[in-house]
Formats: structure tokens, sequence, C-alpha cells
């Protein structure tokens, strides 16, 4: 049985894996996040309470538990903190990366990590490759940048995801994306403002979960892009939403990137070409529109089994 080592465990990502992962009855699952386990109702795994930038403890930790592959969910991706909060986005982003990379090194251990199309400045014309030359814009783009440059010159056995605006839903379902900002919103009355001018292909969170196991089944190695086929921008995701929860599309309004005042800049367009992941991880590829339905049937199954 292959041990499986999951950083960020309560974050959106890392729950969608533990979960995923538990159906396969082939893996050892150790999840590890800071503060109490969120998914109490979810057995057959073990949970530990870890800061995972206390070098010692992680260290110690890996050596125990000797695992196969190590799936690094763990991130600060609120763009605009990362940009105000630098030595704390490093952290988080990049020192644990560090860490996790030597010690992967040592153990000869596969790491599986998370990164974004914000490594890019959006100014390409045409979907981004895997091979396209990254530029950041913002400091979460270089944090993230910065972790794929250690992850890769380490030499060890790695994947690298990167991926794009991901939306889900989880257990305990209090954590924010787009789709629920978008639906809570309208829901509430209340009008929001979303940008023309940004283009973006969302991801759910369980098509992004699906690719770190295609990524172990077929043993695949080095960078692959996630997310749907559909770019679209920031507000036509918005009317999407509105459309598919029939809802009062007369609440969002439309404005421009310029009028946010936002601390950090985002790149404007950051599509991806998606041929390496659907050929070589087998990866199906699949619309927002598609997707957006299936988060719909979650919805609705998790709101009915909360009554």
């Amino acid at each position: 049985m292959k041990k499986i080592i999951i950083t960020g465990s309560n974050g959106l990502l890392g729950q969608k894996l533990v979960k995923l992962l538990l159906t396969k009855k082939t893996y050892e699952i150790h999840a590890l996040s800071r503060g109490e386990n969120r998914m109490i109702n979810t057995k057959g795994y073990t949970y530990y309470n870890v800061d995972i930038t206390q070098i010692k403890i992680l260290t110690n930790l890996v050596n125990k538990i000797q695992p196969h592959y190590i799936i690094n969910t763990a991130a600060m991706t609120n763009v605009d903190v990362c940009e105000l909060h630098k030595d704390e986005c490093d952290t988080i982003n990049v020192d644990v990366v560090n860490t996790l990379s030597k010690i992967c090194k040592k153990n000869k251990i596969h790491l599986i990590h998370i990164s974004t199309d914000f490594i890019f400045d959006g100014e390409k014309i045409g979907y981004y490759t895997e091979e396209d030359k990254p530029n950041p814009v913002n400091y979460y783009g270089l944090s993230k940048l910065k972790s794929e440059k250690i992850i890769i010159s380490s030499k060890i056995k790695y994947t690298i995801l990167r991926t794009i605006l991901v939306y889900g839903l989880v257990d305990r379902n209090d954590r924010s994306n787009i789709v629920l900002w978008v639906k809570k919103s309208i829901e509430n009355k209340n009008k929001i403002n979303v940008v023309t001018d940004q283009y973006r292909m969302p991801t759910l969170v369980d098509d992004l979960a699906e690719a770190c196991l295609l990524a172990i089944e077929n043993d695949a190695i080095g960078i692959y892009n996630v997310s749907s086929n559909q770019l679209l921008s920031i507000y036509e995701i918005a009317i999407e939403v509105a459309n598919a929860f029939d809802l009062d599309k007369n609440f969002i309004n439309s404005i421009e990137t310029t009028q946010l005042n936002l601390p950090a800049k985002r790149p404007f367009k950051t599509g991806f070409d998606l041929n390496k992941s659907i050929s070589q991880l087998k990866l199906p590829s699949y619309s927002f529109t598609e997707r957006l339905q299936v988060f719909k049937n979650q919805l609705a199954s998790y709101e009915g089994s909360s009554l």
C-alpha cells in the first residue's frame, strides 16, 4: 500500500483529495494541516495538527511516516494579502516548498505540487503551454514561480500542476470562491462589481484532485496545465453562475480592473493549452458550463443533507 502525505488538508483541494484517495482503497493517507480537522465525519485516514512551516517538526513527521508521495496543497493564495505581506507569503509558498524538496530528495519521495496561472503576465496571444516563459506581475505569482524553480532545480521526482481560479464544495461549506461569492451575493440582493477585462478558465476542484491522482497513477513527471477548456471573462463567469442558479443578473455590475484599485496587479488573460494533460495524464476536458452543473448538483445534495 502506497503512503501519501497531503499538506493543507483542511483546504478546498486538500479535503477533496482525502475523499478521492479514500475511494481507491490502495493508499494510506496522512493529512497535515493547522488546527482542528475540518473533516470530522470522514474516516479511514490519519490527521495531524501541524504547522508545516516548522522545519524540524515537518521533517521528523515525514521521516516517521515514510511516504511514497507528498501532495503539497498548502499555500497562501490571497493575491492581495501576498502583495501586502511578502515575508509571510514566502514562508508558506517558498520556504515550505524548499523544505519539502530537501526532504523528498533525501528520502526519494515523489512531490506533487500545485502552482498557478499567475506565474504568467497574461500578455500572450493564445493559450499558455507548459513550456512558455513565466513573467509574474504580482508577488503571489512570483512566490509560486520561486517554488517551481526550487522543485525543478532540486532534481527530485516531481509533478507540478498549474491551475486557474479553483472553485468547489466541501463538507463545511464556509469558504468562499468565485461561484459561491456570486451566488450568495445575488441571493442576498447585494450588487457586485465584476471585471470584464480579465479572462480565466475556472477549475472545478474535483478535476484538480483527479489530476493529482492521475499524476500518481500515470507516474507523470514534469509540469501540467489543469483547468476547464472554456476561456471566459470574470464577468461572463458571473453571468454563467447567475444563469445556472436562475438568479437575477441585474445585480452584476460590469467594470474594468482599473476601477477596483487593488494592491496587486492581475494578468489579464491566462488561458491554458491542455493538450499535454489530456494526452499524458489522461485528464478529461470539460467546459466551465458543464462543470458548473456538477457543482450545482453537489450543492443541492449538500444543502439537502443539511436540512
